[in-house]
């Protein structure tokens, strides 16, 4: 489309060089195409060019312009295109006021979308609408409900059903059910019926909430009043379902959907792949996904990591292995989840070089690794002993550009103690602070319980008071591997004294 349109404004040059004088439809199709393909620049120039050769724009021309600057977010110079429509004498019509609200609200300009509002002669509902919706979106539900019940009802404009299925959204949105439910009341007295968007909008509110059974009722309500759940409702429901182990309840939703009229999509048979895979059902997890594609619904990456990641989980690599090549096989493309859950578990089966290797075939696919890829694979390799080969690459992804955080150098400072280099560890401790970063409990517990496993328990002692002056606040275990080695020296393992008497033992130690 990009080329057939800079072949179009070509023609158009040739036209002007040839002494063809280019008229104003002319302009305005090549105009509206270069906005929509996002060549706004292009198009201003047309729109100069226009005016030099003697052509008048319409105001379409205009909107076509003013809607591909706010696209791009570039709302301020389609706020001051509107304002040259003015001064040429041009009418600015709803679609002007509506694109430049729309744009507005959408960068979070809200305010600016009311002033704007408050200059358009005779607003609509449209207008309004979104202007409801900004202040719904930016967390103002206040100022959302006094703009329908100042604004739009002052104006003599009343209320339409996506007026209230904005403001239910918002309320839903601030966990406010009790309040949503009210105003589906609400609308139904102002001769407003509820439609499938209203009742799906509740019952995610209720799902997300955990609320099922409400969930239930609406979707009951539903069909009281002879309406019917669209995907995207049974979707919501299958899911929170799938999440709160009800799988079997989902496999009844999911039977239903073909009959009321609506086929399942690629997030209908993911929910329940995740569904049965956290429930263990492996095979029947397998047997639906096999089901998904002869229905000829195309698996994305999430449904293949939620298989992968399970097979992965029960230790079984070579099926997630297959699943893997399979995925690539379809034209499915890995991400960053996939490889992680890959490395871990060959890390975590002993295979680090072959987790190595996957890390930089991830890096080589353009998948820039975040701090979670680059600490599975330290943590790896410090589990099998290779802490200087962790350390060589910690320097090689802070030269590439990666941070290091706790995660990271608590794993080397274990590897480091495990080796019994616990001299190193206590550097690589001070530095990370000298590096303003703030060791956590699992640091302090690392160094407490190696240093306690060298006998070294009064280096521990120490270590804890020095913590806590920093503001560490120890947990159980921190406790548990002091008093139980202290009990071990002294002859007097207790485990009721471990469980009960921690606070007592601790100041006694001072």
């Amino acid at each position: 489309m990009v080329n057939e349109v800079d072949s179009a404004c070509s023609l158009l040059k040739d036209m002007t060089k040839h002494g063809c004088v280019p008229n104003s439809v002319v302009y305005q199709t090549l105009i509206h195409a270069l906005s929509k393909n996002n060549q706004v620049n292009e198009a201003l120039r047309l729109l100069e060019e226009m005016f030099l050769m003697g052509c008048t724009p319409d105001v379409q021309t205009f909107n076509d312009i003013i809607h591909g600057l706010c696209k791009v977010n570039r709302i301020h110079e389609a706020a001051r295109l509107v304002d040259r429509m003015l001064v040429r004498g041009f009418t600015p019509d709803d679609v002007t006021y509506g694109v430049l609200m729309h744009g507005l609200c959408r960068t979070g300009q809200v305010d600016e979308a009311r002033a704007l509002l408050n200059k358009v002669p005779s607003p609509n509902i449209v207008l309004f609408n979104t202007l409801i919706n900004g202040y719904v979106m930016s967390g103002r539900f206040d100022e959302a409900k006094a703009v329908l019940y100042d604004g739009m009802l002052g104006n003599g404009c009343n209320p339409d059903v996506y007026t209230f299925n904005i403001l239910i959204h918002g309320l839903c949105k601030k966990g406010c059910l009790s309040s949503a439910r009210e105003l589906v009341s609400e609308m139904e007295i102002k001769g407003c019926k509820p439609n499938v968007i209203t009742y799906t909008i509740m019952i995610d509110g209720f799902c997300k909430e955990g609320q099922l059974e409400e969930a239930g009722d609406v979707l009951n309500e539903m069909s009281y009043k002879g309406l019917s759940l669209n995907t995207v409702g049974y979707n919501r429901l299958i899911s929170a379902l799938c999440k709160d182990g009800k799988v079997q309840e989902a496999l009844k939703l999911f039977c239903e959907i073909s009959s009321k009229g609506c086929k399942p999509d690629v997030f209908t048979f993911s929910s329940l792949i995740f569904g049965l895979c956290k429930v263990d059902q492996m095979e029947e997890a397998l047997g639906l996904y096999r089901d998904m594609l002869l229905e000829g619904v195309v698996a994305n990456t999430v449904t293949y990591n939620t298989l992968i990641n399970a097979f992965l989980t029960r230790g079984a690599i070579q099926e997630a292995l297959k699943l893997v090549n399979e995925m690539v096989f379809r034209g499915c493309p890995l991400d960053k989840i996939t490889y992680n859950g890959l490395i871990k578990a060959l890390c975590k089966a002993g295979a680090v070089e072959k987790a190595r290797g996957l890390f930089e075939e991830m890096m080589m696919k353009g998948l820039h690794p975040d701090s979670i890829s680059c600490n599975i694979l330290i943590n790896g390799m410090c589990r099998s002993g290779k802490v200087y080969d962790a350390l060589e690459f910690l320097r090689d992804m802070i030269h590439r550009g990666l941070m290091p955080d706790i995660v990271t150098y608590n794993s080397l400072i274990n590897g480091l103690c495990k080796m019994g280099n616990i001299c190193e560890a206590l550097n690589l401790f001070d530095r990370l602070q000298a590096e303003g970063m703030c060791p956590d409990v699992i640091t302090y517990n690392t160094l407490i319980s190696w240093h306690c496993k060298q006998g070294m328990i009064d280096d521990a002692s120490l270590l804890l008071h020095r913590g806590v002056n920093n503001g560490l606040i120890p947990n159980h275990w921190t406790w548990y591997i002091l008093v139980s080695y202290l009990s071990k020296e002294r002859g007097e393992v207790n485990q009721s004294f471990i469980g009960i008497d921690r606070e007592e033992s601790y100041f006694s130690f001072f």
